[in-house]
């Protein structure tokens, strides 16, 4: 006849059945840790993705940005994912400056553009030519040189304006022709005016409401911005753009991929492009205020 030894209950084993998973406090900290991060998303500053070449030579597809929350202050589209509904109301609101990039929401669908500030409430606006004309006076614009950007898998240099050469260092580059606009405030920054491609060299006088801004593209003759039509061929915004539409200001690049990065974790180094990470967005300022005058 056998008998069994009896198991001997320690106080490890005794603190292990006591030990519990408090499934309520962790969905409470899971939850708070979300709800910091759309706070701040909303609030104070979001990432944000450059997918289109409207803004070249400033931006490229693959730059990846800062934009803040804060400096015109908060409205429906300020709030992450546009969880609210539409509406005029403003807190806090300020208006941006000439030159500023902004963020601005397109009037039918939950989707964020990224253009220029031409245009302030109670100007006159007028697209004559491929040139702003701003309270009846032309705003200056300057021949620059032309500009070599990355040639790579999100820069295609398809453009019939842009041209594919080859760097002293011997790779090649897309090399695009520049314009420096210069506007009332001395802000001043480069565009590209290229043969009108999308029917927006011209945009008949329009006097700019209060609480709305006036957008372009840096890129004139690729961009869906104020000057094209909302409809599903223009896909622009229709006109000036409602301040409670406008979700933020772009500030500066974090980095910039050049469409070579895949899944695996060692082709994001390699696909950086050199010389954009920290780059500000903020329009640097003449030494003078800039009066109307012609291309040189």
């Amino acid at each position: 006849m056998t008998t069994s030894t009896p198991t001997q209950v320690t106080d490890t084993d005794i603190k292990k059945s006591e030990e519990k998973v408090n499934w309520f406090a962790e969905l409470r900290g899971l939850g708070l840790m979300l709800f910091a991060v759309l706070m701040f998303h909303s609030f104070v500053a979001k990432p944000f993705y450059i997918p289109s070449q409207s803004m070249m030579p400033n931006l490229l597809v693959g730059d990846r940005l800062v934009v803040t929350k804060y400096p015109y202050g908060y409205n429906w589209s300020s709030v992450s994912f546009h969880l609210l509904p539409r509406g005029d109301w403003r807190v806090f609101g300020s208006t941006p400056e000439y030159g500023d990039i902004v963020i601005p929401v397109h009037p039918e669908r939950n989707e964020d553009y990224i253009k220029r500030v031409v245009g302030l409430p109670g100007d006159t606006i007028e697209v004559r030519d491929g040139r702003i004309i701003l309270n009846g006076t032309e705003v200056r614009r300057e021949m620059e040189p032309s500009l070599d950007l990355p040639f790579d898998l999100n820069n295609d240099c398809s453009e019939m304006e842009f041209e594919v050469v080859a760097t002293q260092g011997g790779e090649e580059a897309c090399r695009v022709p520049t314009y420096r606009e210069t506007m009332p405030n001395g802000v001043s920054y480069l565009i590209i005016d290229a043969p009108d491609v999308l029917g927006l060299e011209s945009y008949p006088a329009t006097v700019i409401p209060d609480d709305h801004v006036f957008v372009m593209g840096d890129n004139r003759d690729h961009s869906a911005d104020s000057r094209a039509p909302v409809s599903p061929i223009g896909g622009g915004l229709g006109g000036p753009v409602p301040l409670a539409n406008i979700g933020g200001r772009a500030e500066f690049i974090t980095f910039s991929l050049d469409g070579t990065a895949n899944w695996n974790p060692f082709s994001w180094w390699s696909a950086l492009r050199e010389g954009r990470a920290w780059s500000t967005l903020r329009p640097a300022k003449a030494e003078t205020t800039a009066t109307a005058d012609g291309e040189t």
